[in-house]
């Protein structure tokens, strides 16, 4: 076993509505960079609390070999700062007091004369150089504020990284910032993510499944060749086992059937009288018994096909790829869909975010609004849907649409899946709303689900189902950071989705891997400074 490792030995442990999700878990990562990877609500999450020792183990035990580290959770004060959340407000304090020639004899003994270099080298490492130690969390954006927490994080110098999906909320520079770290961290770390771009700079990959754990040798990339080429062998050894199945059933049956013409002849003979009656009855007592092993034995080897036939099923339903399928928006291409004439934005007219933005959207066009964290862009999304008010100028929107966060905020924690639905699609009978949350991997109980209880992506998936899962879309589709917390599967299946889409889509996201699966006409950034915008 290597200096560093964690060791998961035997794990078990059931969610709190009872379901299991692991059972006899055994799993290690040494001295590497893993990506954690795997489907919505399979327990990504729960287990990186096992991990992490925030959760206990039903049964099993886990085993850290160094120190490890992850994010702090945010520091409660609102006036709280940098130099709190990085702990060293106090030895900064002694600095302070030892530069004014203040500081007592110990105070100078037990002075870091490096903190300061240090704390603004890790600050810079992830790009928010600059910055004061003073500076109070609650006046920095919300991609900043992650990357001061992991700033904190590497300044503790861990032996192990433990994070979760890092780069969720960050803009492009903080996701670069995030990827850069871990391209060149050297020690231990295990990586939530479905980030494409952060997954390829890892060593391996460990997919969790209903089935388990398979670790993927290589980078991220690579894990989706690796698993392309199990779906092939998956689908052969399907193929494989349901043959089986029909040649063991057909062999059982022929057996059978042989059998009965036998005992139909030994019947014949008996009423014929032509044999002793001696020697008849115990040839009948021989066929009845040989039909009784006959058929348990039968019964056996149908039942072993077809335990195979369904492990291969199961297999096959973890690697395979979900769809989702949209039907026909009917947008005509020279329709106008969106206008906004020198629209200003924001909360208050003397701290507008947006100054003088204009666009508009005609036929099935496909806009990205892109820009750093606090440029504006939810708030620009807002005001678009007359969901805020706009400062100055005029919005028109000239067909029906549909804005999806990535919270799912339209939908009702305290109702299921189908409720909400229905809630939505008033118009839809129940055999076509069922129909319709199936397309979204919402079947049979799957529906039924609070949807509260649903994990960050199976939210949004469902959001999607309740607002897409209509006999016509809406004609104009507005997401806002729609990948954050959807699983590499459904990410895929949303890109397939929207290629298919043929409305007007306007999307707000830092990815640039799904951006570029997009199609896009256009590209809008927003700079962060009133009237700032560029258009690429």
């Amino acid at each position: 076993m290597s200096a560093t490792s964690i060791t998961l030995s035997d794990i078990t442990y059931t969610a709190p509505d009872g379901r299991p999700l692991f059972t006899d878990l055994s799993l290690t990562f040494g001295e590497e960079r893993a990506g954690l990877v795997g489907r919505n609500g399979v327990g990504k999450t729960s287990l990186f609390r096992l991990l992490t020792g925030e959760l206990v183990p039903s049964a099993g035990s886990v085993t850290m070999a160094g120190r490890p580290g992850w994010l702090r959770q945010e520091v409660a004060s609102p006036q709280a700062t940098l130099a709190e959340l990085f702990g060293v407000r106090e030895a900064l304090d002694i600095l302070g007091r030892a530069a004014a020639g203040e500081a007592t004899l110990d105070e100078l003994a037990e002075a870091d004369w490096t903190l300061e270099e240090r704390l603004a080298a890790t600050l810079s490492r992830l790009g928010i150089e600059g910055l004061s130690p003073d500076t109070r969390l609650d006046t920095l954006s919300g991609g900043q504020r992650t990357r001061a927490r992991l700033a904190a994080l590497v300044f503790e110098d861990p032996d192990i990284l433990l994070l979760d999906e890092p780069t969720n909320n960050l803009d492009r520079d903080g996701r670069e910032a995030v990827i850069d770290l871990l391209s060149g961290w050297r020690k231990a770390a295990v990586v939530i993510s479905h980030d494409r771009e952060l997954l390829d700079a890892m060593d391996a990959i460990v997919e969790l499944t209903t089935l388990g754990a398979t670790r993927y040798g290589g980078n991220g990339s690579h894990y989706r060749e690796q698993k392309a080429l199990a779906l092939a062998a998956a689908e052969h050894g399907l193929a494989s086992a349901e043959r089986q199945l029909d040649e063991t059933t057909r062999s059982a049956r022929e057996s059978a059937e042989k059998k009965a013409r036998r005992d139909r002849a030994g019947r014949l003979s008996r009423r014929k009288g032509d044999q002793p009656k001696v020697l008849l009855d115990a040839r009948k007592e021989r066929s009845e018994g040989t039909t009784s092993t006959n058929a348990r034995l039968a019964e056996a080897r149908i039942g072993r096909a077809q335990e195979a036939a369904e492990t291969a099923r199961q297999r096959i339903e973890v690697l395979e790829s979900i769809t989702m399928t949209l039907p026909s928006t009917g947008l005509p291409a020279g329709r106008t869909v969106l206008i906004a004439a020198n629209v200003s934005a924001g909360y208050a007219p003397d701290t507008a975010l947006i100054e003088d933005f204009s666009l508009t959207l005609t036929g099935p066009e496909r806009v990205a609004i892109g820009g750093p964290n606090g440029a504006g862009k939810s708030t620009l999304l807002a005001t678009l849907t007359a969901a805020l008010p706009p400062l100055a100028g005029t919005v028109r929107l000239d067909v029906p649409y549909a804005r999806l966060d990535q919270s799912a905020g339209r939908l009702d924690p305290g109702l299921t899946v189908r409720e909400n639905f229905r809630r939505l699609q008033p118009d839809i009978g129940e055999n076509d709303a069922r129909a319709a949350l199936a397309r979204f991997l919402f079947r049979g109980e799957d529906a039924l689900q609070l949807t509260g209880t649903l994990s960050g992506g199976q939210r949004f998936r469902a959001g999607l189902a309740c607002v897409l899962g209509g006999p016509i879309p809406p004609q104009l589709l507005i997401l806002d950071e729609p990948t954050n917390h959807l699983d590499l599967d459904a990410l895929e299946a949303l890109e397939s989705a929207l290629n298919s889409y043929d409305g007007a889509l306007l999307v707000v996201s830092h990815d640039t891997a799904f951006l570029d699966a997009l199609g896009l006409d256009r590209r809008i950034e927003l700079t962060g400074r009133p009237k700032g915008v560029e258009t690429q």
